[in-house]
């Protein structure tokens, strides 16, 4: 058909038509050339787009609770009755939205922190300046606290300090966050902000920064913990390989952090419900080296943790980050030390560390009657326990089936031990029985007390107050 009418044109109508189709056939080629494109930039790039919703809202959660409560409500009619916005922030909302209890509350004003503290106390509130300069200040209601901070963005940071100015900017305040599910605010009637496509990313469960990784990293190393530690507490799972790698190459910079912002981290992981893998990928790559002296490979913490939450069914026992420490490392006293100065523990936890890793006492599972309720006086129930769940793990690793008689022996001393911990032995005899047998004050008391004791604790600490005074007086005639 077409070459019967390209026949019939002749002459200039020929050469004209021949011009238009050539014309149209370069249009649409170059059309279709584009629309290819522009689907292929379209569809490689779909990873890095960031949904702007600017001043709009883009989701909802509903008005849980916590956040209609006299407290709440009390605190956040005292900060906006100038007209300034405030919101619930950060892990309340992303909680909320993940369906998990809610803890702690967080609030963020535009209103700055003197102006903050001047309306609170014009409330009736109690304001304490917690973190002033960072713009941070807690409200108590009713023994209720809430951390209030203002927006900010950046001035200077150094990876563990930051020089922070404050703004009227949501958007601006969340891009300074870590990470995207953190960016998240939401109104006191629920409707949530999103500017990093935070509610996405916690819907893919993906863990993503906000902005480049290794500067949001630079800002400040403890995300780089933090960042292990969502995936641990929350399920998130990693995406990108180069975020993850720029937390490994950085990893040494956590050095410079202070011991306490170390622990606080680690203990969050190791109380979480999954620190299994996300420890084994800490250790692999060389990050738990770093925050933990004298740290070895969790294959003990993997029995261990099988017998706090699966093994057993004892409401006492449970997850317990410092036990999980000690299955974590292997050392002496001086490496007691070492942890201690590291991650900034109390005494009473360096004390019962201690207990574990360098114990006074031992325990078997086939330790008699008489042993248990002396070891169980002397040392106290929690420290057997700490005890037994940590040898019997260790027993786990060499044999992970376990035999039934060594399981059956654990478990009787566990049971014995939570039994004596509401109805712990007491000695029957003071210092003043001694003095009744007409001994004079001195060593000699407590040296004749001692010996009685003594002999009541081999008897497994059964010998009535009868009983002992009988043996009391033995004593004092030999």
């Amino acid at each position: 058909m077409f070459e019967e009418l390209f026949n019939f044109i002749e002459g200039p109508a020929r050469w004209l038509f021949t011009t238009i189709a050539l014309v149209a056939l370069i249009f649409l080629s170059a059309r279709r050339k584009t629309s290819r494109s522009k689907l292929f930039e379209l569809t490689t790039k779909t990873s890095n787009i960031i949904i702007d919703w600017e001043k709009k809202p883009g989701g909802q959660i509903p008005v849980e609770l916590w956040m209609k409560s006299p407290e709440v409500k009390a605190v956040l009619a005292a900060i906006t009755i100038n007209g300034k916005e405030a919101r619930f922030i950060g892990g309340c909302v992303r909680d909320a939205i993940l369906k998990r209890p809610v803890n702690d509350i967080d609030i963020a004003t535009q209103e700055t922190p003197d102006k903050v503290i001047a309306l609170l106390d014009g409330a009736g509130i109690k304001a304490i300046p917690i973190g002033i300069e960072h713009g941070t200040v807690m409200a108590v209601v009713n023994h209720q606290s809430f951390e209030i901070t203002t927006l900010r963005k950046d001035v200077k940071t150094d990876g563990r300090h930051a020089v922070v100015k404050f703004t009227e900017n949501w958007k601006q305040d969340a891009s300074r966050r870590d990470f995207t599910f953190n960016t998240l605010s939401a109104t006191p009637d629920g409707m949530v902000f999103d500017y990093f496509n935070g509610i996405q990313d916690l819907s893919n469960r993906v863990i993503r920064f906000v902005g480049h990784a290794p500067e949001r990293i630079e800002e400040d190393y403890l995300r780089i913990l933090r960042y292990f530690r969502f995936i641990a507490t929350i399920g998130m799972r990693v995406e990108s390989k180069t975020e993850f790698q720029a937390c490994i190459d950085q990893a040494y910079k956590l050095k410079q952090l202070s011991g306490e912002r170390i622990r606080a981290e680690l203990f969050k992981i190791l109380n979480s419900d999954m620190p299994l893998d996300i420890l084994a990928l800490m250790y692999e790559q060389g990050v738990l080296q770093i925050i933990v002296p004298h740290v070895i490979a969790p294959e003990k913490l993997r029995q261990l943790n099988w017998l706090e939450t699966s093994a057993m069914k004892f409401e006492s026992i449970s997850r317990d980050p410092l036990r999980r420490l000690a299955a974590l490392v292997q050392t002496d006293k001086t490496g007691v030390t070492d942890i201690t100065d590291a991650l900034r523990l109390s005494k009473i936890e360096q004390k019962r560390l201690s207990k574990m890793l360098v114990p006074s006492f031992g325990v078997k599972w086939d330790m008699n009657e008489n042993e248990l309720h002396a070891i169980l006086y002397v040392e106290g129930a929690e420290a057997v326990i700490d005890l037994v769940l940590l040898k019997w793990a260790d027993m786990l690793v060499s044999s992970p089936t376990g035999l039934t008689k060594e399981k059956n022996g654990w478990l009787h001393i566990i049971r014995m031990a939570i039994r004596q911990q509401g109805n712990k032995a007491i000695f029957p005899l003071k210092g003043q029985d001694v003095l009744f047998l007409d001994v004079a004050p001195g060593p000699e008391v407590s040296r004749l007390l001692e010996r009685v004791k003594f002999w009541w604790l081999e008897g497994g600490c059964k010998a009535d107050r009868g009983a002992c005074l009988k043996k009391l007086k033995s004593f004092q005639e030999i």
